[in-house]
């Protein structure tokens, strides 16, 4: 697999998780990096940690990596070339797939050691906020 660009997202995010049952709750935000996954188990959220309620079951303090560019479905190893040497620096995910690319979200507290692990392995990141 060939390195790959990952831009680093400006928002924090938090991943919640809602009856399975639920609908889409009134406080999504419209605009942003949203994710709705909903299964026969939970209706999970990711979405900017600002925008969820204190009440719910949440985990917060993710940062979004995006593989930039559109990926073609027949490429193999992307997400293993990311999540691999993240594994063996002892730094856990939450990867997101959609249609155009993937996404890999990293706790803030392992950010800066995220960064250079992928660095080190070959990988740019580009970091658009700064």
């Amino acid at each position: 697999m060939n390195p790959v660009t990952l831009e680093l997202m400006r928002e924090t995010l938090a991943v919640c998780k809602l009856p399975p049952n639920a609908d889409a709750p009134d406080w999504l935000p419209n605009t942003g990096f949203v994710s709705l996954t909903q299964t026969s188990e939970e209706l999970s959220i990711v979405c900017d940690q600002d925008a969820m309620p204190d009440n719910i079951e949440k985990e917060e303090n993710w940062r979004a990596l995006k593989v930039q560019g559109k990926l073609d479905f027949a490429l193999t190893g992307i997400l293993s070339s990311i999540a691999n040497p993240l594994a063996d620096a002892n730094i856990s995910i939450f990867a997101i797939s959609t249609f155009n690319t993937d996404y890999v979200l990293v706790q803030q507290s392992t950010l800066d050691k995220a960064l250079k692990v992928l660095q080190d392995a070959g990988h740019t990141v580009v970091d658009t906020n700064s």
